[in-house]
Parts: structure tokens; C-alpha cells; sequence
């Protein structure tokens, strides 16, 4: 870890851990509002980020794995927890009746909340088993990839 004069630890490569994967960074509340309104339709997963082990061994890797499934979401975003304080407080209002959990997934559809996947399924879990969680609700409710060749 770096620490900087008068700051935390250095948590870009948290950040680039999902943002190399095509995750769209939430930094302000007013992104997470623009991201709600312009990818309500469709899905989308939103990723509470955080420094934790639990997110670092088990949470990001998972998204990793689980992209690669043949089913994902239209869209892919994140709010990092305790770093965005604010943008994640505007993030959790989408999902209020879920209690505050990171990390943790949020999965939509056409802008209403379909599925959560809190700490509690993430801490203590392999990055397989997260990422078979992920699997399992992007199967349900997502659509095929579009294949190469068909483009």
C-alpha cells in the first residue's frame, strides 16, 4: 500500500481491477443519476466496490470470471464504498430496501432492481462460487451475446 501526505491507501488499482473489464467508474452522485436514467433499459450491474480482502480475493475476480459467461449485462458500472462516499450513498437510494453491504452486487432490469448479491454471499466464498452467483442471475435475466460473426 502507498500512502500519500495526509491520505489513505492508494486504491487505483482497486479501481482499475473493473475498469480494465469495461466497468463504467460512478465517482458523483449526479453519474450515478445519469447512469440510472441512461441505462434503464435493459440490464445492468452495478458493483459496490471496496477495499476489503473479501472484495479484492473474491468480489472483483468474480465479475471477472463471470463476464465471460455467454449471458452478461447491457451494462456494467461501480460505486467504490467508503472512497465514493457520496456517489455510493446516491447509488444504495436505487436499492433502499436492501441494507448498506460491501462489496455487493446490484443487478437490474429496465432500471428496477431484480437481484442483490450482499457481503455476506461474497466474504468467506471462493471467486468461483461468486462468480457462479453472478452466472446464475446474469442466465436468468440477461440476453445471448452477440456473437462476431453475426456483427
Amino acid at each position: 500500500m502507498q500512502f500519500g501526505f495526509g491520505m489513505g491507501p492508494d486504491t487505483s488499482w482497486m479501481r482499475d481491477e473493473l475498469t480494465e473489464l469495461g466497468v463504467e467508474e460512478l465517482t458523483t452522485p449526479e453519474e450515478v443519476d445519469r447512469a440510472m436514467k441512461e441505462y434503464n433499459e435493459g440490464t445492468m450491474l452495478m458493483v459496490i466496490n471496496s477495499v476489503c480482502g473479501c472484495a479484492a480475493g473474491n468480489a472483483r475476480p468474480g465479475v471477472k470470471i463471470a463476464l465471460e459467461n455467454d449471458k452478461t449485462p447491457d451494462h456494467l458500472v461501480t460505486v467504490f464504498a467508503g472512497q465514493d462516499k457520496e456517489a455510493t450513498a446516491r447509488a444504495r437510494e436505487y436499492f433502499s430496501e436492501y441494507p448498506p453491504s460491501s462489496p455487493s452486487f446490484a443487478f437490474f432490469k429496465d432500471g428496477k432492481i431484480e437481484a442483490m448479491i450482499p457481503r455476506h454471499r461474497i466474504e468467506g466464498r471462493t471467486k468461483e462460487q461468486v462468480a457462479d452467483d453472478l452466472k446464475m442471475v446474469f442466465d436468468a435475466l440477461c440476453g445471448e451475446k452477440e456473437k462476431a460473426e453475426e456483427k
